[in-house]
């Protein structure tokens, strides 16, 4: 393995696709117009991204499975994301996401572009049906951070080599212990404290940037 091997991790939903999948499945639900008032209060810090993925989970109960997989095909990669994992793999790094998304929507998919790891949440179903509940540990802002120092200790890649890229608050913790940090079409909060940015688009960009 070369000895300038990166960890590069990425947000998932606005970043390495282009939609919200949680914003997909409330539309199934006919809760379109609610889950998107409670993204809003998280987004002006009136509630945290704890409770505001709890609100919105909630309102999809009853859903059934099979949903999963009409909002998997609704999901479209973003502009130079193959061509960014592509050449990253072909330099000898390694790329992982980390996503307050959920992992039954996007596990295959992920699995599909040669994602080498990973990190989401999961949605609890019962008797093919969403329970309005996760399982397990909810990946917030602290958790994608936690993912980063996990991962480039597991890989033996030191922090430096790392690169966070996101678009949302939730992102900064990463951000603040990567090596690089880099904000795509992102929010004025992010961008300002991203040490580089890209903003229209196109993920192959990642390629320049850590040249």
């Amino acid at each position: 393995m070369p000895s300038d091997r990166k960890l590069i991790l990425l947000d998932m939903d606005s970043t390495f696709i282009q939609q919200e999948v949680i914003d997909l499945l409330a539309n199934h639900a006919g809760v379109g117009f609610e889950v998107a008032a409670i993204t809003e209060l998280s987004m002006r810090g009136e509630i945290d991204f704890k409770e505001s993925l709890a609100r919105r989970v909630a309102l999809l109960e009853g859903l059934s499975e099979s949903i999963l997989s009409e909002v998997r095909s609704e999901i479209s990669l973003s502009i130079g994301a193959r061509e960014m994992v592509e050449g990253l793999h072909a330099a000898g790094h390694c790329v992982a996401i980390v996503s307050g998304g959920f992992e039954n929507v996007i596990a295959p998919l992920l699995d599909a572009e040669g994602i080498d790891y990973f990190k989401a949440n999961l949605l609890e179903i019962t008797d093919g049906k969403l329970t309005g509940k996760t399982i397990g540990q909810i990946i917030d802002r602290q958790a994608k951070a936690d993912y980063l120092q996990e991962l480039a200790e597991k890989l033996d890649i030191p922090l430096n080599q790392t690169v966070a890229i996101g678009d949302g608050a939730n992102d900064l913790g990463m951000m603040a212990i990567a090596g690089m940090s880099i904000a795509f079409n992102a929010k004025p909060v992010v961008r300002e404290f991203a040490q580089a940015k890209i903003d229209d688009g196109n993920l192959a960009k990642v390629l320049e940037l850590i040249a």
